[in-house]
């Protein structure tokens, strides 16, 4: 942790270091010190993780570990084992590897992830 605050450094969404689009969705990635990367991603309604980013990731679920807030919309999430849940703006999700996630509604989802992006719909 002492490596991570030896010098002030602020970063904006607003000018990211790296974006990655994918169908229905939208990742603007930030890198601060320590190569800690947060990534804000917005998925439009329609999105589901096993329609639009399983085809990049080439997994059967979602193997990235997430922490998030959420911003703005709706999401459920069906782990391995068939437990489902929704989260929505305001709460804070810690999601481990093997789910499928989608949009429900008609509003985009916005999420500030601190952990499960760096790899996250990376073409490879």
């Amino acid at each position: 942790m002492e490596k991570l605050m030896e010098a002030l450094e602020i970063k904006n969404f607003d000018h990211p270091d790296e974006v990655r689009k994918f169908d229905r969705g939208l990742l603007e990635l930030v890198s601060v010190a320590g190569g800690v990367c947060i990534g804000r991603v917005t998925l439009e309604p329609g999105w589901r993780w096993s329609e639009s980013v399983k085809p990049i990731a080439k997994t059967e679920l979602c193997q990235a570990a997430h922490f998030q807030y959420m911003i703005s919309g709706i999401m459920a999430l069906r782990m391995e084992d068939g437990t489902e849940r929704e989260c929505k703006a305001g709460d804070v999700v810690i999601l481990p590897p093997g789910h499928d996630a989608w949009v429900v509604g008609n509003k985009p989802v916005i999420a500030v992830d601190f952990q499960g992006m760096a790899d996250y719909a990376k073409r490879r």
